[in-house]
């Protein structure tokens, strides 16, 4: 079962999005809606997550990033568990809210329907997972990685920065949550440079590296001269062959300074931060908080240049920053395209 199938969900949960995401308490009673029962309370908020993957996986291991920052600015007392397989799924998540734990987070693709009914057990727990379909009430919120934007930045630069006129892309699986990143990817080269033809390779794995980093070296090998490393592995076959290599998720130039120019960057924290607000106040319900991962919510951004900033024509820099104030400003939207995408 694909960890983001939405498939799995459709017609069994509400898809409509809550208008009251930044209420406080007066304000639910004031619109005449009911306070759900999560207790507001001075003490240490407990807060776990489950992973499906290792947390090395860069999709959970940026909200992990996230939850362990709240743990140090927020005071929250956090704990996480690491490669749940789907049938465990249920389980731990009992054993953390029959353990007190007040808010439990984590990626919840590879077990929708266990995870929402094992929610419905513990009314009085807040639970927020990454999920392909919508929010349950009473008390199962939703979030996913809504990085499009950066991503066709990402693609401007790699349709300007091409010599071949050919850029690729090496992702998991052609799935939505997929697919939106990596045609907004190429939607921005083409935009940059109508010339550009696409090469497009899934690996059928959330993780791993070596599969990823063969389908590079076969894209590299037929032309490719930028590629889009939308899993972990890819850069590595990039630096190996000298050519450029846009990252994604966090910031990866580390892992090749003159070969990763720059990738869309998913920072959870915003998203963190709003749940944790929600709960100590009491007044967490099931909400999508999808937005929260968009660049104007500061949930997503384009990675430093780091010693591209001075390799990088000076062209190419400022049509991202236009691009980028036209998204912020709201005058420009970057198609969410969730088709699966194909080589030309």
């Amino acid at each position: 079962m694909s960890r983001r199938d939405r498939s799995l969900l459709q017609g069994e949960t509400g898809l409509s999005r809550r208008h009251f995401i930044g209420l406080g308490a007066a304000g639910l009673v004031a619109a005449g809606l009911p306070l759900p029962a999560f207790a507001a309370s001075d003490k240490k908020l407990k807060v776990a997550a489950i992973f499906a993957t290792p947390i090395e996986e860069p999709w959970d291991k940026q909200i992990h990033v996230a939850l362990t920052k709240a743990a140090k600015e927020l005071g929250i007392d956090y704990k996480f568990s690491e490669k749940v397989q789907a049938a465990d799924f249920g389980r731990v998540m009992r054993e953390y809210a029959q353990g007190g734990y007040e808010l439990v987070m984590g990626d919840a693709f590879a077990a929708e329907r266990e995870s929402r009914r094992t929610a419905k057990q513990f009314p009085k727990t807040a639970f927020l997972f990454g999920s392909g379909a919508g929010p349950a009430e009473p008390n199962f919120g939703v979030f996913d990685n809504w990085i499009h934007e950066p991503a066709y930045l990402s693609g401007l630069i790699a349709g300007k920065m091409t010599k071949s006129n050919t850029v690729g892309a090496v992702a998991a699986m052609g799935i939505p949550e997929v697919n939106r990143l990596v045609n907004a990817f190429f939607a921005g080269a083409k935009e940059a440079n109508p010339q550009v033809k696409k090469k497009v390779t899934f690996i059928g794995s959330f993780f791993d590296p070596p599969k990823a980093k063969e389908a590079a070296i076969a894209q590299i090998d037929g032309g490719v001269d930028v590629i889009y490393a939308e899993r972990f592995g890819v850069i590595d076959a990039a630096r190996e062959k000298k050519i450029y290599a846009i990252s994604n998720m966090s910031d990866q130039s580390d892992q090749g300074p003159d070969t990763v120019i720059t990738g869309p960057v998913w920072d959870m924290y915003p998203t963190v931060q709003q749940a944790i607000k929600m709960v100590r106040a009491g007044v967490f319900t099931a909400q999508d908080y999808g937005d929260f991962s968009r660049m104007a919510k500061g949930g997503s951004s384009l990675a430093p240049y780091h010693k591209f900033d001075k390799l990088l024509p000076a062209e190419v820099k400022d049509l991202v920053e236009k691009k980028k104030a036209e998204i912020l400003a709201g005058t420009f939207r970057v198609d969410v395209d969730e088709n699966t995408p194909v080589s030309d």
